[in-house]
Protein backbone atom coordinates (compact mmCIF):
# COMPACT_ATOMS: atom_id res chain seq x y z
CA UNK A 1 0.00 0.00 0.00
CA UNK A 2 1.90 3.48 -0.66
CA UNK A 3 1.71 6.20 1.67
CA UNK A 4 -0.05 8.93 0.78
CA UNK A 5 0.46 12.32 2.38
CA UNK A 6 -2.47 14.26 2.09
CA UNK A 7 -2.66 18.03 3.18
CA UNK A 8 -3.73 20.82 1.27
CA UNK A 9 -7.67 21.03 0.55
CA UNK A 10 -7.04 20.52 -2.98
CA UNK A 11 -5.33 16.92 -2.14
CA UNK A 12 -8.65 15.82 -0.75
CA UNK A 13 -10.41 15.03 -4.34
CA UNK A 14 -7.37 12.94 -5.39
CA UNK A 15 -7.86 10.96 -2.27
CA UNK A 16 -11.51 10.65 -2.55
CA UNK A 17 -10.70 9.26 -6.14
CA UNK A 18 -8.52 6.68 -5.00
CA UNK A 19 -11.00 5.07 -2.38
CA UNK A 20 -13.58 5.11 -5.19
CA UNK A 21 -11.77 3.21 -7.17
CA UNK A 22 -11.13 0.53 -4.37
CA UNK A 23 -14.55 0.67 -3.00
CA UNK A 24 -15.37 -0.36 -6.54
CA UNK A 25 -13.50 -2.92 -6.62
CA UNK A 26 -14.14 -4.15 -2.88
CA UNK A 27 -17.53 -3.94 -3.52
CA UNK A 28 -17.61 -7.22 -5.58
CA UNK A 29 -16.12 -9.56 -3.26
CA UNK A 30 -16.80 -12.81 -1.62
CA UNK A 31 -17.77 -13.48 1.76
CA UNK A 32 -15.03 -15.69 2.10
CA UNK A 33 -12.86 -12.73 0.54
CA UNK A 34 -13.98 -10.41 3.28
CA UNK A 35 -13.60 -12.67 6.03
CA UNK A 36 -10.18 -13.80 4.98
CA UNK A 37 -9.08 -9.33 5.06
CA UNK A 38 -11.03 -8.48 7.88
CA UNK A 39 -9.17 -11.38 10.27
CA UNK A 40 -5.83 -10.27 8.27
CA UNK A 41 -6.22 -6.60 9.70
CA UNK A 42 -7.35 -7.30 13.02
CA UNK A 43 -5.12 -9.57 13.68
CA UNK A 44 -2.24 -7.44 13.25
CA UNK A 45 -4.33 -4.60 15.43
CA UNK A 46 -4.74 -7.17 18.03
CA UNK A 47 -0.62 -7.94 18.05
CA UNK A 48 -0.07 -4.02 18.35
CA UNK A 49 -2.33 -3.14 21.08
CA UNK A 50 0.09 -2.79 23.72
CA UNK A 51 2.34 -0.45 21.19
CA UNK A 52 -0.12 1.80 20.00
CA UNK A 53 -2.00 2.19 23.88
CA UNK A 54 1.44 3.29 24.43
CA UNK A 55 1.84 5.99 21.73
CA UNK A 56 -1.83 6.91 22.24
CA UNK A 57 -0.97 8.22 26.18
CA UNK A 58 2.37 9.67 25.28
CA UNK A 59 1.25 11.71 22.38
CA UNK A 60 -2.05 13.17 23.71
CA UNK A 61 -1.17 12.91 27.66
CA UNK A 62 -4.42 11.15 27.88
CA UNK A 63 -5.75 8.16 29.63
CA UNK A 64 -4.51 4.65 31.15
CA UNK A 65 -2.07 2.51 28.87
CA UNK A 66 -3.27 -0.98 30.46
CA UNK A 67 -6.87 0.45 29.99
CA UNK A 68 -6.44 1.70 26.03
CA UNK A 69 -4.99 -1.82 25.45
CA UNK A 70 -7.92 -3.68 26.44
CA UNK A 71 -9.92 -0.99 24.36
CA UNK A 72 -7.82 -1.74 21.37
CA UNK A 73 -8.01 -5.21 22.09
CA UNK A 74 -11.70 -4.99 22.55
CA UNK A 75 -11.55 -2.93 18.64
CA UNK A 76 -9.99 -5.45 16.91
CA UNK A 77 -10.06 -9.06 17.45
CA UNK A 78 -13.10 -8.15 19.79
CA UNK A 79 -15.51 -7.09 17.72
CA UNK A 80 -14.40 -9.75 14.58
CA UNK A 81 -15.20 -12.22 17.52
CA UNK A 82 -19.14 -10.58 18.10
CA UNK A 83 -20.23 -10.38 14.74
CA UNK A 84 -18.61 -14.33 13.79
CA UNK A 85 -21.41 -15.78 11.49
CA UNK A 86 -22.92 -12.64 10.78
CA UNK A 87 -23.08 -11.95 6.84
CA UNK A 88 -22.62 -8.55 5.77
CA UNK A 89 -22.00 -9.92 1.87
CA UNK A 90 -24.33 -12.34 0.81
CA UNK A 91 -27.93 -12.03 -0.39
CA UNK A 92 -30.61 -12.84 2.02
CA UNK A 93 -33.11 -14.87 0.59
CA UNK A 94 -36.72 -14.40 2.24
CA UNK A 95 -39.07 -17.27 1.08
CA UNK A 96 -42.00 -16.47 3.16
CA UNK A 97 -42.03 -13.01 2.05
CA UNK A 98 -40.78 -13.65 -1.63
CA UNK A 99 -38.05 -11.38 -1.67
CA UNK A 100 -34.06 -11.39 -2.07
CA UNK A 101 -32.18 -8.93 -0.18
CA UNK A 102 -29.41 -7.79 -1.91
CA UNK A 103 -26.03 -6.18 0.17
CA UNK A 104 -25.06 -2.58 -1.11
CA UNK A 105 -22.07 -1.16 0.92
CA UNK A 106 -21.86 2.97 1.35
CA UNK A 107 -18.97 3.19 -0.79
CA UNK A 108 -16.06 5.66 0.80
CA UNK A 109 -16.51 5.85 4.63
CA UNK A 110 -14.78 9.13 6.07
CA UNK A 111 -14.22 8.26 9.64
CA UNK A 112 -13.21 10.86 12.22
CA UNK A 113 -11.54 9.86 15.02
CA UNK A 114 -11.35 11.71 18.72
CA UNK A 115 -8.32 12.13 20.99
CA UNK A 116 -9.70 10.61 23.99
CA UNK A 117 -9.99 6.96 22.43
CA UNK A 118 -8.06 7.26 19.60
CA UNK A 119 -5.84 4.38 18.23
CA UNK A 120 -9.31 2.45 19.75
CA UNK A 121 -11.65 4.05 17.71
CA UNK A 122 -9.39 3.85 14.16
CA UNK A 123 -9.41 -0.05 14.59
CA UNK A 124 -12.92 -0.09 15.71
CA UNK A 125 -14.01 2.37 12.51
CA UNK A 126 -11.75 0.51 9.90
CA UNK A 127 -12.88 -2.81 10.73
CA UNK A 128 -16.60 -2.22 10.20
CA UNK A 129 -15.78 -0.54 6.86
CA UNK A 130 -14.22 -3.58 5.92
CA UNK A 131 -16.67 -5.74 7.28
CA UNK A 132 -19.16 -4.29 5.04
CA UNK A 133 -17.04 -3.66 1.88
CA UNK A 134 -16.15 -0.25 2.42
CA UNK A 135 -13.43 1.64 1.15
CA UNK A 136 -12.39 4.06 4.62
CA UNK A 137 -10.24 7.52 4.59
CA UNK A 138 -9.71 8.16 8.43
CA UNK A 139 -9.11 11.78 9.73
CA UNK A 140 -7.59 11.65 13.08
CA UNK A 141 -7.62 14.43 15.75
CA UNK A 142 -4.61 16.36 15.36
CA UNK A 143 -3.57 15.72 18.83
CA UNK A 144 -3.42 12.11 18.00
CA UNK A 145 -2.58 12.26 14.50
CA UNK A 146 0.40 10.33 14.74
CA UNK A 147 0.13 7.27 16.58
CA UNK A 148 -3.34 7.12 14.19
CA UNK A 149 -1.81 7.62 11.03
CA UNK A 150 0.67 5.17 12.12
CA UNK A 151 -2.29 2.86 13.39
CA UNK A 152 -4.28 2.86 9.78
CA UNK A 153 -0.82 2.64 7.48
CA UNK A 154 -1.03 -0.49 9.04
CA UNK A 155 -4.35 -2.06 8.69
CA UNK A 156 -4.07 -0.75 5.34
CA UNK A 157 -0.42 -2.65 4.71
CA UNK A 158 -2.64 -5.90 6.23
CA UNK A 159 -5.37 -5.22 4.47
CA UNK A 160 -3.64 -5.01 0.89
CA UNK A 161 -1.54 -8.28 1.70
CA UNK A 162 -4.84 -10.49 2.58
CA UNK A 163 -6.20 -8.90 -1.15
CA UNK A 164 -8.10 -6.33 -0.51
CA UNK A 165 -7.44 -3.07 -3.30
CA UNK A 166 -4.78 -0.81 -2.75
CA UNK A 167 -6.10 2.43 -1.07
CA UNK A 168 -8.94 0.29 0.72
CA UNK A 169 -7.43 2.45 3.80
CA UNK A 170 -6.16 5.74 3.90
CA UNK A 171 -5.07 8.43 6.46
CA UNK A 172 -4.99 11.77 6.51
CA UNK A 173 -1.11 12.45 8.04
CA UNK A 174 -1.59 16.39 8.87
CA UNK A 175 -5.36 16.84 8.97
CA UNK A 176 -6.11 20.58 8.96
CA UNK A 177 -9.57 21.76 9.63
CA UNK A 178 -9.97 23.08 5.60
CA UNK A 179 -8.46 19.85 4.39
CA UNK A 180 -11.09 17.94 6.43
CA UNK A 181 -14.01 20.14 5.51
CA UNK A 182 -13.34 19.50 1.89
CA UNK A 183 -13.40 15.85 2.75
CA UNK A 184 -16.64 16.00 4.66
CA UNK A 185 -18.80 18.36 1.63
CA UNK A 186 -17.34 16.12 -1.22
CA UNK A 187 -19.91 14.09 -3.36
CA UNK A 188 -17.51 11.26 -3.67
CA UNK A 189 -17.66 10.79 0.40
CA UNK A 190 -20.43 8.37 0.82
CA UNK A 191 -20.90 8.82 4.45
CA UNK A 192 -19.26 10.37 7.33
CA UNK A 193 -18.41 8.67 10.92
CA UNK A 194 -18.21 11.41 13.12
CA UNK A 195 -17.00 11.06 16.53
CA UNK A 196 -15.71 13.72 18.67
CA UNK A 197 -16.97 17.18 19.68
CA UNK A 198 -19.88 19.04 19.20
CA UNK A 199 -18.47 21.23 16.37
CA UNK A 200 -17.28 18.43 14.46
CA UNK A 201 -20.74 16.32 14.81
CA UNK A 202 -22.29 19.41 13.73
CA UNK A 203 -20.38 20.20 10.65
CA UNK A 204 -20.42 16.96 9.26
CA UNK A 205 -24.26 17.05 9.53
CA UNK A 206 -24.09 20.76 7.52
CA UNK A 207 -21.88 19.33 4.81
CA UNK A 208 -24.54 17.80 3.00
CA UNK A 209 -23.31 14.08 2.94
CA UNK A 210 -24.74 11.24 4.98
CA UNK A 211 -23.68 11.62 8.46
CA UNK A 212 -23.59 9.59 11.55
CA UNK A 213 -22.98 11.63 14.37
CA UNK A 214 -23.05 11.33 17.84
CA UNK A 215 -23.71 13.55 21.24
CA UNK A 216 -22.16 14.27 24.43
CA UNK A 217 -22.51 11.93 27.57
CA UNK A 218 -23.19 13.35 30.71
CA UNK A 219 -24.34 10.22 32.53
CA UNK A 220 -26.12 10.27 35.84
CA UNK A 221 -26.07 7.01 38.23
CA UNK A 222 -28.58 6.18 40.69
CA UNK A 223 -27.67 4.13 43.63
CA UNK A 224 -31.15 2.83 45.47
CA UNK A 225 -31.98 1.10 48.86
CA UNK A 226 -31.87 -2.06 47.08
CA UNK A 227 -28.74 -1.77 45.73
CA UNK A 228 -25.70 -4.17 46.65
CA UNK A 229 -23.76 -1.27 47.90
CA UNK A 230 -19.84 -2.90 48.38
CA UNK A 231 -20.59 -3.74 45.40
CA UNK A 232 -21.99 -0.80 43.50
CA UNK A 233 -18.94 0.99 45.38
CA UNK A 234 -16.25 -0.89 43.59
CA UNK A 235 -17.85 -0.76 40.25
CA UNK A 236 -18.10 2.96 40.06
CA UNK A 237 -14.89 3.35 41.45
CA UNK A 238 -13.47 1.42 38.79
CA UNK A 239 -15.71 2.40 35.98
CA UNK A 240 -14.20 6.32 36.76
CA UNK A 241 -10.94 5.36 37.50
CA UNK A 242 -11.18 3.65 33.72
CA UNK A 243 -8.59 5.45 31.19
CA UNK A 244 -9.12 8.13 33.32
CA UNK A 245 -12.89 8.31 32.14
CA UNK A 246 -12.24 9.50 28.81
CA UNK A 247 -15.18 7.09 27.68
CA UNK A 248 -18.16 9.39 26.90
CA UNK A 249 -20.03 6.75 28.96
CA UNK A 250 -18.12 7.44 32.50
CA UNK A 251 -20.68 8.21 35.17
CA UNK A 252 -20.98 12.16 35.98
CA UNK A 253 -23.17 12.40 38.20
CA UNK A 254 -23.89 9.77 41.89
CA UNK A 255 -27.44 10.05 42.65
CA UNK A 256 -27.67 8.11 46.25
CA UNK A 257 -30.64 7.52 47.90
CA UNK A 258 -30.50 8.81 51.73
CA UNK A 259 -30.67 5.54 52.98
CA UNK A 260 -27.47 4.19 51.92
CA UNK A 261 -25.52 7.19 51.17
CA UNK A 262 -23.21 7.09 53.74
CA UNK A 263 -22.51 3.70 53.87
CA UNK A 264 -21.81 4.23 49.95
CA UNK A 265 -19.23 7.25 50.51
CA UNK A 266 -17.42 4.57 53.20
CA UNK A 267 -16.91 1.99 50.73
CA UNK A 268 -16.00 3.92 47.75
CA UNK A 269 -13.26 5.26 50.06
CA UNK A 270 -12.32 2.14 50.84
CA UNK A 271 -12.21 1.65 46.80
CA UNK A 272 -9.62 4.09 46.39
CA UNK A 273 -12.24 7.31 46.04
CA UNK A 274 -11.75 10.73 48.00
CA UNK A 275 -14.93 12.00 49.34
CA UNK A 276 -14.01 15.64 48.78
CA UNK A 277 -15.31 18.65 52.09
CA UNK A 278 -17.59 21.63 50.68
CA UNK A 279 -14.45 23.93 51.20
CA UNK A 280 -12.12 20.85 48.81
CA UNK A 281 -15.28 21.00 46.54
CA UNK A 282 -15.41 24.38 45.48
CA UNK A 283 -11.33 24.44 45.44
CA UNK A 284 -12.43 21.57 42.91
CA UNK A 285 -14.80 23.53 40.76
CA UNK A 286 -12.60 26.66 41.04
CA UNK A 287 -9.99 24.54 39.23
CA UNK A 288 -12.01 22.55 36.64
CA UNK A 289 -14.37 25.24 35.53
CA UNK A 290 -13.12 28.76 35.19
CA UNK A 291 -15.11 30.98 33.74
CA UNK A 292 -17.55 28.38 33.74
CA UNK A 293 -15.91 26.38 31.01
CA UNK A 294 -14.25 23.11 31.68
CA UNK A 295 -10.62 23.24 32.22
CA UNK A 296 -9.08 21.16 29.26
CA UNK A 297 -5.89 20.36 31.21
CA UNK A 298 -7.73 18.00 33.16
CA UNK A 299 -9.25 15.55 30.63
CA UNK A 300 -7.67 12.35 30.85
CA UNK A 301 -5.53 12.86 33.70
CA UNK A 302 -5.46 10.95 37.09
CA UNK A 303 -6.94 12.34 39.88
CA UNK A 304 -3.76 12.64 42.71
CA UNK A 305 -2.56 15.34 39.69
CA UNK A 306 -5.94 16.71 39.57
CA UNK A 307 -6.06 17.25 43.30
CA UNK A 308 -2.82 18.96 43.26
CA UNK A 309 -3.63 21.09 40.63
CA UNK A 310 -6.82 22.33 42.67
CA UNK A 311 -4.81 22.74 45.86
CA UNK A 312 -6.34 19.49 47.54
CA UNK A 313 -4.41 17.03 49.74
CA UNK A 314 -4.90 13.28 48.78
CA UNK A 315 -3.30 10.29 49.01
CA UNK A 316 -1.16 8.99 46.57
CA UNK A 317 -3.60 5.81 45.46
CA UNK A 318 -6.58 7.52 45.21
CA UNK A 319 -8.18 6.95 41.69
CA UNK A 320 -11.38 9.04 41.88
CA UNK A 321 -12.48 12.24 43.22
CA UNK A 322 -15.94 12.72 44.62
CA UNK A 323 -17.18 15.96 45.53
CA UNK A 324 -20.71 16.68 46.69
CA UNK A 325 -23.02 19.17 45.59
CA UNK A 326 -26.67 20.27 46.99
CA UNK A 327 -28.99 20.99 43.44
CA UNK A 328 -29.23 19.72 39.91
CA UNK A 329 -29.13 23.06 38.24
CA UNK A 330 -27.09 24.17 34.86
CA UNK A 331 -25.57 26.73 36.77
CA UNK A 332 -23.66 23.73 39.18
CA UNK A 333 -20.63 23.16 37.42
CA UNK A 334 -20.15 19.56 39.17
CA UNK A 335 -23.73 18.96 36.92
CA UNK A 336 -21.75 18.87 33.38
CA UNK A 337 -19.41 15.91 31.76
CA UNK A 338 -16.34 16.22 32.91
CA UNK A 339 -13.89 13.41 30.93
CA UNK A 340 -11.72 12.99 33.91
CA UNK A 341 -12.36 10.72 37.27
CA UNK A 342 -14.20 13.53 39.05
CA UNK A 343 -17.97 12.29 39.92
CA UNK A 344 -20.18 14.72 41.45
CA UNK A 345 -22.51 13.67 44.37
CA UNK A 346 -26.07 14.72 45.49
CA UNK A 347 -28.13 13.09 48.07
CA UNK A 348 -31.93 11.95 47.45
CA UNK A 349 -34.31 10.86 50.10
CA UNK A 350 -35.64 8.34 47.72
CA UNK A 351 -35.71 6.62 44.61
CA UNK A 352 -38.49 8.80 42.43
CA UNK A 353 -36.72 11.81 43.98
CA UNK A 354 -33.32 10.19 42.24
CA UNK A 355 -35.02 9.77 38.62
CA UNK A 356 -36.66 13.32 38.71
CA UNK A 357 -32.98 14.50 39.54
CA UNK A 358 -31.41 12.04 36.76
CA UNK A 359 -33.69 13.29 34.37
CA UNK A 360 -32.82 17.55 35.41
CA UNK A 361 -28.95 16.18 34.69
CA UNK A 362 -29.90 14.43 31.20
CA UNK A 363 -31.79 18.16 30.66
CA UNK A 364 -28.34 19.84 31.53
CA UNK A 365 -26.36 17.89 28.90
CA UNK A 366 -26.06 14.10 27.47
CA UNK A 367 -29.79 13.92 25.93
CA UNK A 368 -29.64 10.40 24.14
CA UNK A 369 -26.74 9.09 25.60
CA UNK A 370 -26.38 6.88 28.61
CA UNK A 371 -27.49 6.26 32.51
CA UNK A 372 -26.70 3.68 34.60
CA UNK A 373 -28.12 2.63 37.69
CA UNK A 374 -27.45 -0.26 40.49
CA UNK A 375 -30.83 -1.60 42.20
CA UNK A 376 -32.53 -4.86 42.69
CA UNK A 377 -35.74 -3.69 42.28
CA UNK A 378 -36.67 -3.91 38.51
CA UNK A 379 -39.46 -2.11 38.68
CA UNK A 380 -36.96 1.03 39.81
CA UNK A 381 -35.25 0.26 37.03
CA UNK A 382 -38.29 -0.02 34.56
CA UNK A 383 -39.08 3.20 35.84
CA UNK A 384 -35.60 5.00 35.59
CA UNK A 385 -35.36 3.53 31.79
CA UNK A 386 -38.70 4.84 30.85
CA UNK A 387 -38.23 8.56 32.42
CA UNK A 388 -35.10 9.55 31.68
CA UNK A 389 -33.94 10.44 27.92
CA UNK A 390 -31.20 8.33 27.18
CA UNK A 391 -31.07 5.54 24.82
CA UNK A 392 -29.16 3.06 26.93
CA UNK A 393 -29.26 2.02 30.65
CA UNK A 394 -26.83 -0.23 32.23
CA UNK A 395 -27.46 -2.19 35.30
CA UNK A 396 -24.84 -2.95 38.49
CA UNK A 397 -22.35 -2.68 36.03
CA UNK A 398 -19.82 0.04 35.55
CA UNK A 399 -21.19 2.34 32.75
CA UNK A 400 -17.61 3.04 31.35
CA UNK A 401 -17.66 -0.24 29.90
CA UNK A 402 -21.62 -0.95 29.75
CA UNK A 403 -22.81 1.51 27.87
CA UNK A 404 -19.84 0.78 25.17
CA UNK A 405 -21.00 -3.11 25.35
CA UNK A 406 -17.01 -3.78 26.84
CA UNK A 407 -18.71 -5.34 29.73
CA UNK A 408 -22.85 -6.16 28.69
CA UNK A 409 -23.93 -7.52 25.43
CA UNK A 410 -24.60 -4.03 23.96
CA UNK A 411 -22.25 -4.15 20.81
CA UNK A 412 -19.03 -3.22 21.61
CA UNK A 413 -18.23 0.03 20.01
CA UNK A 414 -16.52 3.70 20.40
CA UNK A 415 -19.70 5.76 18.78
CA UNK A 416 -22.26 5.93 20.84
CA UNK A 417 -25.66 7.01 18.98
CA UNK A 418 -28.13 9.35 20.78
CA UNK A 419 -31.30 8.87 18.81
CA UNK A 420 -33.85 11.80 17.90
CA UNK A 421 -33.61 12.90 21.47
CA UNK A 422 -30.09 13.57 21.18
CA UNK A 423 -30.02 15.01 17.37
CA UNK A 424 -28.61 11.75 15.90
CA UNK A 425 -28.78 10.13 13.00
CA UNK A 426 -27.78 6.89 14.93
CA UNK A 427 -30.04 5.37 18.09
CA UNK A 428 -27.90 2.30 18.93
CA UNK A 429 -24.16 1.73 19.60
CA UNK A 430 -22.51 1.96 16.01
CA UNK A 431 -22.56 -1.43 14.23
CA UNK A 432 -21.56 -3.21 10.81
CA UNK A 433 -25.07 -3.16 9.67
CA UNK A 434 -25.46 0.77 10.09
CA UNK A 435 -22.91 0.67 6.73
CA UNK A 436 -24.69 -1.33 4.55
CA UNK A 437 -27.89 -0.92 2.48
CA UNK A 438 -29.81 -3.50 0.77
CA UNK A 439 -31.38 -3.64 -2.34
CA UNK A 440 -34.40 -5.39 -2.57
CA UNK A 441 -36.24 -7.80 -4.82
CA UNK A 442 -39.46 -8.20 -4.55
CA UNK A 443 -42.31 -10.73 -6.27
CA UNK A 444 -45.61 -10.23 -6.49
CA UNK A 445 -47.55 -11.30 -3.71
CA UNK A 446 -50.09 -13.30 -5.48
CA UNK A 447 -49.85 -17.48 -4.24
CA UNK A 448 -50.22 -17.94 -7.98
CA UNK A 449 -47.00 -16.57 -8.85
CA UNK A 450 -43.86 -18.52 -7.79
CA UNK A 451 -40.42 -17.21 -6.84
CA UNK A 452 -37.91 -19.24 -8.28
CA UNK A 453 -35.27 -20.57 -6.50
CA UNK A 454 -32.24 -18.17 -5.46
CA UNK A 455 -30.67 -20.39 -2.88
CA UNK A 456 -26.72 -20.43 -3.32
CA UNK A 457 -26.81 -17.46 -5.88
CA UNK A 458 -24.31 -14.71 -5.67
CA UNK A 459 -23.40 -11.75 -8.03
CA UNK A 460 -20.21 -11.62 -6.16
CA UNK A 461 -16.76 -13.62 -7.37
CA UNK A 462 -13.79 -14.85 -5.26
CA UNK A 463 -10.40 -12.95 -6.03
CA UNK A 464 -7.69 -14.93 -5.15
CA UNK A 465 -5.34 -13.18 -8.18
CA UNK A 466 -3.65 -9.78 -6.87
CA UNK A 467 -5.59 -6.32 -7.57
CA UNK A 468 -4.45 -3.99 -10.21
CA UNK A 469 -2.78 -1.16 -8.86
CA UNK A 470 -4.85 2.29 -8.75
CA UNK A 471 -4.28 3.45 -11.91
CA UNK A 472 -2.10 6.80 -12.10
CA UNK A 473 -2.82 9.96 -14.78
CA UNK A 474 -1.29 9.55 -17.90
CA UNK A 475 0.72 12.45 -17.45
CA UNK A 476 2.09 10.95 -14.44
CA UNK A 477 5.89 9.59 -15.26
CA UNK A 478 4.94 6.51 -12.94
CA UNK A 479 2.02 5.75 -15.33
CA UNK A 480 4.85 4.10 -18.44
CA UNK A 481 6.01 1.64 -15.53
CA UNK A 482 3.25 1.44 -13.02
CA UNK A 483 0.24 -0.24 -14.83
CA UNK A 484 2.18 -2.51 -17.09
CA UNK A 485 4.31 -4.14 -14.19
CA UNK A 486 0.46 -4.54 -12.34
CA UNK A 487 -0.79 -6.28 -15.48
CA UNK A 488 2.21 -8.55 -15.51
CA UNK A 489 2.00 -9.41 -12.22
CA UNK A 490 -1.49 -10.30 -12.80
CA UNK A 491 -0.49 -11.94 -16.12
CA UNK A 492 2.19 -14.11 -14.37
CA UNK A 493 -0.60 -15.16 -11.56
CA UNK A 494 -2.44 -16.70 -14.22
CA UNK A 495 -0.19 -18.81 -15.35
CA UNK A 496 0.56 -17.00 -18.77
CA UNK A 497 4.38 -17.17 -18.17
CA UNK A 498 4.85 -19.70 -21.06
CA UNK A 499 3.83 -19.76 -24.50
CA UNK A 500 4.28 -15.91 -25.59
CA UNK A 501 0.61 -16.09 -27.72
CA UNK A 502 -1.51 -17.32 -24.74
CA UNK A 503 0.36 -14.72 -22.56
CA UNK A 504 -0.73 -11.84 -24.61
CA UNK A 505 -4.17 -13.26 -25.13
CA UNK A 506 -4.07 -13.29 -21.27
CA UNK A 507 -2.59 -10.04 -21.01
CA UNK A 508 -5.42 -8.70 -23.46
CA UNK A 509 -7.80 -9.54 -21.59
CA UNK A 510 -6.54 -8.41 -18.27
CA UNK A 511 -6.31 -4.86 -19.76
CA UNK A 512 -9.92 -4.80 -20.72
CA UNK A 513 -10.81 -5.92 -17.19
CA UNK A 514 -9.21 -3.32 -15.98
CA UNK A 515 -10.72 -0.74 -18.26
CA UNK A 516 -13.85 -1.81 -17.02
CA UNK A 517 -12.68 -1.24 -13.68
CA UNK A 518 -11.63 2.51 -13.97
CA UNK A 519 -14.47 3.05 -16.40
CA UNK A 520 -17.05 1.45 -13.74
Amino acid sequence: MSDQTVTAPGAAGHLLERARWAARAYASYSASDVDRIVRAVADVAHAHAQKYAEWAVRETGFGVVEHKVRKNQACSRGIVDTYVGQDFVTPRVRIDDKIVEVPRPAGVVLALTPSTNPVATVFFKVILALMTRNAVVVSPHPMAKECCHDAAQLLARAAVEAGAPDGIVQSIAEPTIPLVEALMGDVRTNVILATGGTGVVRAAYSSGNPAIGVGPGNVPVLVDATADVRAAAQRLVESKAFDNSVLCTNESVLIAEEAIADKLVREMERAGAAVLSPDDAQRLRDYMFPLGRLNVDVVGKDASWIAQQAGIRVGPRTQVLVAPFATAVPEEPLTHEKLSPVLGLIRVPDASTGIATARAIIRIAGAGHSAAIHSADPGTVMRYAAEVPVLRVSVNVGNSTGSSGLDTNLAPTMTIGTGFVGRSALGENLQPKHLVDWTRIAYNADPAEAMPAYAGLSPWSEHRTPVPAYPVPSNDQRAATAVPSAVDAVVDRLGGSGDAAFREQVRRLVVEELSHLIKG
